[in-house]
């Protein structure tokens, strides 16, 4: 299995993790790849692609079996409003496919919002940069490595 950018980075950063993967061929939801890892979906987090009008492209990160709340992001982020960007352009501006954005290792580092149930598990799941490759880390390590903003994020 190659390292990806997400891997490599805590692999340098001597941060502990699990790599974890799953069968996919193609996209697949948070939920899906809870299932298909064997994990409650509450610890499978996903990583949205957001944009403020003031603040530009955000990453927020929800439980799989949760909803975010862009009312919630904006005002995490100190702006009016937030939107979804387009699945278009996540891509582009990540260097990620949709269904493997990983908080870790993106072409860009952009702020990062971690909903705070992240913190009841000892140890979630988030992409490993690639469709079908998670990684199990504790979440205090991922907020300190991302520098991420916890804040309840929950519709």
């Amino acid at each position: 299995m190659k390292a990806t950018r997400a891997i490599q980075m805590l692999v340098d950063l001597k941060v502990p993790h699990e790599v974890r993967p799953y069968e996919s061929d193609g996209f697949t939801s948070a939920m899906e790849a809870a299932r298909k890892l064997g994990i409650p979906p509450g610890t499978m987090f996903k990583t949205l692609l957001a944009r403020g009008e003031r603040r530009g492209i955000v990453l927020a990160m929800v439980p799989g079996d949760g909803a975010l709340s862009l009312r919630k992001l904006a005002q995490a982020m100190a702006d009016k409003r937030a939107e979804m960007v387009d699945p278009s352009e996540i891509s582009r501006l990540t260097g990620f496919v949709r269904g493997g954005v990983s908080p870790l290792g993106g072409k860009k580092p952009y702020p990062l919002f971690l909903d705070q149930s992240a913190l009841r598990h000892p140890a979630i799941c988030v992409s490993a940069g690639a469709r079908g490759l998670a990684i199990l880390i504790a979440p205090s390590d991922l907020a300190r490595v991302t520098r991420a903003t916890v804040v309840d994020l929950l519709e």
